[in-house]
Formats: C-alpha cells, sequence, structure tokens
C-alpha cells in the first residue's frame, strides 16, 4: 500500500525522507502528502522529530515540487499533458477546471489548490502554462505551501497517538475551514481598502 510506504520511508529517512516524498507528491506521484505530514506532526509529539526542522523541510519540500510543476507546464505545455498527463494526473479535464478557477478567483487557486488533493500540481502546472509571471507565482504559491505545511504538521503534533483515527476524516474540514480564513480575509482587506478610499 503507497500511505503504509511512504510513511516507512519517512520513519527511516526522517526529513530527507519527508522531503523527497514531498516533492515527488507535488509534482504528480499519488502520495498522500496531508497523511504523512500528520504523520510527521505524530513524530514530532513524539520527539522523533522537531518541530522547526519539521515545517521548515516541509515547507522546501512543497516549494520545490510546485516550482517544478510550473517550469514544467511553462517550458513543455500541452505537449507534456497529451503525452505523459495521466501517469502525473495533469489531465486536459483537470487543466480546464483550474483554468476556470483561474479565472473566476485569480492567483488565490495557488493558495487554496493545496488543500484540493489530485489538485496542487495541476495548479501550478497551468500558472506555468498560462505564461503567469514567476514573482507573483511564488507568492502566492509559496504562500499557500506555508499555510498548508504548517495546518497539517500542527495537527499531527495535537494530536499525537491519535493522529492516525482522525487525519483523514479532518482534511474534509480543513479545506472549508481554510476557505473562510481566506473568503474572511478578502472581505475585511477590501472593506479597508474601501474605507481608506473614502
Amino acid at each position: 500500500m503507497v500511505k503504509d510506504t511512504v510513511l516507512d520511508f519517512v520513519t527511516n529517512y526522517g526529513y530527507y525522507g519527508l522531503f523527497l516524498s514531498l516533492v515527488l507528491g507535488i509534482v504528480g506521484l499519488p502520495i498522500p502528502d496531508e497523511i504523512l505530514m500528520t504523520y510527521c506532526g505524530y513524530l514530532v509529539s513524539q520527539s522523533v522529530l522537531n518541530y522547526w526542522f519539521t515545517l521548515l523541510t516541509a515547507l522546501l519540500g512543497s516549494m520545490t515540487g510546485i516550482t517544478i510543476s510550473y517550469w514544467l507546464g511553462r517550458r513543455l505545455g500541452l505537449p507534456v499533458v497529451e503525452k505523459f498527463g495521466r501517469r502525473l494526473g495533469v489531465t486536459e479535464a483537470r487543466l480546464a477546471k483550474v483554468n476556470g478557477w483561474y479565472a473566476r478567483f485569480g492567483k488565490i487557486v495557488l493558495m487554496i489548490g493545496y488543500f484540493i488533493p489530485g489538485i496542487r500540481h495541476v495548479t501550478a502546472f497551468a500558472a506555468g502554462m498560462s505564461r503567469m509571471k514567476y514573482p507573483p507565482f511564488a507568492l502566492f504559491a509559496y504562500l499557500g505551501g506555508l499555510i498548508w505545511t504548517f495546518t497539517f504538521i500542527t495537527l499531527g503534533k495535537s494530536l499525537g497517538v491519535h493522529w492516525a483515527q482522525v487525519s483523514e476524516i479532518t482534511h474534509r474540514f480543513v479545506l472549508w475551514f481554510v476557505l473562510l480564513l481566506v473568503v474572511v480575509g478578502l472581505a475585511l482587506g477590501l472593506y479597508y481598502w474601501r474605507k481608506r478610499k473614502v
């Protein structure tokens, strides 16, 4: 089973295993990233891993993976989708869906895309294909990566030995919670921006 293999890999190789697993998972391999990070949070609670090193490693892994996806989209584009897309989960249907989200919500999709399994690497690939400039891509994608890694590692640390019982269920609610925070943040930002203009 992929999940057990990945968790064993991280147990044996620690930070290196976490980094490599996240890079490969975000590029498109079927790795259960959220379960992996929640498990690493559990290892933190057992003093096997250090919280800050784990968070930094996960952030660097997610940044590396999503950057690779971005440059693959920017340099190779549609031909790589047609040839290898199905193996990496980057199908034309998913690309169309993500492009629709970009049209409606803008670059914020790069932030919330992390919380949708099977979509985060597609958001970066689509950003590259659309020739989005690297600085705004990096701002939104890396900020999203920070929120994503902090959420699941801290969740695992807080849950401790109970991490496995609730991690898969909790993921569904975390997405909605983060979406709510984003909406509230945007609403507050718009309110203060309008207030300054008056």
